[in-house]
């Protein structure tokens, strides 16, 4: 049976490259790992105009297909593979592209909301939030939104003032008294992730 961690954490607050370090040294002692990003399970909205999927609150836990990620991670942790959705960001909604999960040795669930859904939360062996300043989040939001989402500056400081930030106030950052380990994201970083991969290795 895999061994099943959720991160979570603010938007832009560095979950993805925690995740990627984890996955790093685990593989380096020759385990198998998978990530799998929550925002893939971002309901398709296909059916929408772009302007109403604009219009669309992304930081609210009902913009998640959670119960599909939920059943996934049930199939995954009984040795089945999956199907998993994959996001486009441009257009806001669901690509045509899926992309094909085996079970592995660790999985990791990655994503704002992974430990709000308590249904979702009782899947993972450890929870982990990556604790980050909501000036530093919003830099590197602003960055990345506008480099590789194709945004434009007004629209992601409206939607941080509108949703981000609210939301982050109303479920994720309350969520984090749900984490086994709290890492925060400053020059310890390292140290916390050292510790985290080295009790994976231990047990896998």
């Amino acid at each position: 049976m895999s061994f099943v961690i959720g991160i979570a954490g603010p938007s832009a607050g560095g979950k993805t490259t925690v995740s990627s370090e984890i996955v790093k040294k685990v593989k380096e002692h020759g385990n198998n790992i998978t990530i799998i990003g929550h925002d893939n399970y971002y309901r398709d909205q296909s059916h929408m105009s772009m302007e109403e999927r604009v219009k669309t609150n992304y930081d609210h836990p009902h913009a998640f297909e959670t119960d599909l990620l939920i059943e996934h991670l049930e199939t995954l942790r009984n040795g089945g593979t999956v199907t998993m959705p994959t996001y486009d960001y441009t257009n806001h909604t669901r690509s045509e592209k899926t992309e094909t999960i085996k079970n592995n040795d660790v999985i990791i669930v990655e994503g704002i909301l992974t430990l709000e859904n308590k249904d979702l939360r009782r899947l993972f062996d450890l929870r982990i939030y990556v604790d980050t300043d909501a000036d530093e989040c919003l830099i590197r939001r602003i960055t990345r939104d506008t480099q590789e989402r194709g945004r434009d500056l007004d629209s992601v400081l409206t939607q941080y003032r509108d949703t981000v930030k609210p939301m982050l106030i109303q479920f994720i950052e309350p969520s984090k008294r749900h984490a086994n380990i709290i890492v925060p994201a400053n020059k310890d970083i390292r140290k916390a992730i050292d510790l985290i991969s080295n009790h994976l290795n231990n047990i896998i």
